[in-house]
């Protein structure tokens, strides 16, 4: 069975924004500033069960439609990559 990850978009207070990684098991909590980071807690986080996870998404009410925007590019861009790989 998956261990279900949430990934929530927040505004950082500086005028972007930023993703809490949480890890519904063990409660730990990650602030990831950008996709790179956020790719590297997914799979660091996700070693810990055999990379077998399930991600949900949630924001914050106050996040803008031009981050999410921007999340979501992000966000399609290493899917498009982690795909790619998955078929080498």
């Amino acid at each position: 069975m998956a261990v279900k990850f949430i990934s929530n978009i927040k505004e950082n207070g500086l005028g972007g924004w930023c993703i809490e990684l949480i890890d519904t098991v063990s409660k730990r909590k990650v602030i990831c500033n950008n996709i790179k980071e956020y790719e590297d807690a997914i799979e660091q986080m996700g070693d810990d069960y055999g990379s077998e996870i399930e991600v949900t998404w949630q924001k914050d009410d106050n996040v803008t439609v031009l981050h999410m925007e921007e999340v979501r590019i992000e966000i399609s861009k290493y899917q498009k990559m982690f795909d790619n790989e998955a078929l080498k």
